[in-house]
């Protein structure tokens, strides 16, 4: 749960958030370039498939591999890190990174290329889970400026990724992961110099404390919004640049324009929300109002399902950000094993949405795998609904104080 000194520095964290010590800098940066790689493959996902003679179910498996062995490797990386330190865990987790994101510019095959990336998803489970962990230590200002500093360079990556892959698919597909190569070679440099060594915690985490963190319901609560949540979230990522069927430049510009969108609601609107509307009544909202975008997205015509992209970004930054805090905040578990037992739920549905969605396609029609996505996200906002007593003792510390008096709002307390 949080401390009052967490909780207090809430409405403060936007002056103190540029006053930060290298090593906070080192790790964001290189935090960026590791979500980058999320987003990179979304402009070329056509590129790829026609260079390597695959189909859209078979090219979306490069996203099911890569979170798959991420959700896995959740339950692993504590162990690790408290073994050996935050440091170590994050250089190991770069190094990994570089080398199959190498690895994967030299693909022959669809199952090459798949396989490699599930190497680059266990080196990205390394470092991202430990990079929230040592923001968080490091960061000046509190875990409320850490998690904005965490959620903006999600957001960056993520706008950012698309990108550069536009930019360098548009003469091939190898050279993203080539180029992703080298960022992390410099992020692993970056970290090797100004991040030291922190101190170990006292208790070494062994490979099921996350699954016993689920056992709190409040997280258990969280985790289970977020699965369905996801579910729509990479519905849009990975399903989505098929149904536009654009060149990598205008595809890349599309996903840049969302990732933006990502970035600004993640970091300045979503912590107004809160504090105005209170975390549940805004996560519930924002859960419906993606549902019906990306509805909408699916059964427009081509200008319409471009705007809602776009337009998808913004629920989803407020999505993020919220569930971050409601799930290192809502148990008393370690922030580090709360938050490997939440990303091994959530991230079981991102590598089920970009193989499912294709499949349903195939099965159906183009437009009901975002029907479906629809739906995920409407069963997450329940959970909230449903589960709101379980949440509200994180919440409550963001929910504004008529909610709190007068029981204004669907999903406040």
């Amino acid at each position: 749960m949080r401390g009052e000194d967490d909780t207090a520095d809430t409405g403060t964290t936007t002056g103190g958030t540029l006053r930060q010590p290298p090593a906070v800098w080192a790790t964001a940066g290189a935090s960026v370039v590791a979500f980058m790689g999320i987003g990179l493959v979304d402009p070329i996902l056509p590129s790829i498939a026609k260079g390597l003679d695959a189909s859209p179910s078979q090219v979306s498996l490069l996203f099911t591999s890569y979170f798959l062995i991420t959700a896995v490797a959740m339950l692993v990386t504590g162990f690790v890190s408290s073994r050996i330190g935050g440091r170590r865990t994050l250089l190991a987790g770069l190094a990994l990174v570089v080398v199959f994101a190498a690895l994967a510019g030299t693909s022959d095959s669809v199952g090459q290329l798949v396989g490699f990336r599930a190497g680059w998803g266990l080196g990205n489970a390394l470092f991202v889970s430990t990079s929230l962990a040592v923001i968080v230590g490091a960061a000046a200002g509190g875990s409320a400026t850490a998690i904005l500093l965490y959620e903006s360079a999600l957001g960056l990556g993520m706008a950012c990724g698309p990108l550069l892959g536009a930019v360098l698919g548009d003469a091939s597909w190898r050279y993203p992961f080539f180029g992703t190569a080298a960022l992390m070679a410099i992020g692993f440099l970056c970290i090797a110099v100004f991040l030291r060594e922190q101190p170990k915690p006292a208790r070494r985490t062994s490979l099921l404390d996350p699954v016993r963190a689920l056992g709190h319901g409040g997280l258990a609560s969280v985790a289970a919004a977020a699965f369905f949540y996801n579910y729509a979230f990479f519905t849009v990522l990975a399903f989505t640049p098929f149904v536009l069927d654009m060149t990598p430049y205008k595809s890349g510009a599309v996903f840049f324009a969302w990732g933006l969108l990502l970035a600004v609601f993640s970091v300045l609107v979503a912590p107004r929300l809160q504090r105005r509307l209170g975390s549940l009544t805004v996560l519930g909202g924002s859960l419906v109002l993606l549902a019906a975008d990306v509805v909408v997205l699916g059964y427009g015509d081509h200008t319409t399902a471009i705007v809602c992209t776009v337009l998808s970004g913004a629920f989803i930054g407020v999505n993020n950000t919220v569930f971050t805090e409601l799930a290192l905040g809502v148990s008393d578990a370690p922030r580090p094993v709360a938050s490997a037992g939440y990303n091994f739920v959530r991230w079981f549905a991102a590598a089920a949405a970009p193989y499912f969605a294709p499949k349903i396609e195939e099965w159906t029609d183009i437009h009901v795998p975002f029907l479906v996505a629809g739906a995920a996200a409407v069963v997450g906002a329940v959970i909230v609904g449903v589960r709101r007593a379980s949440l509200t003792h994180e919440a409550a510390e963001q929910a504004p104080k008529h909610a709190t008096e007068d029981g204004v709002g669907v999903f406040a307390n």
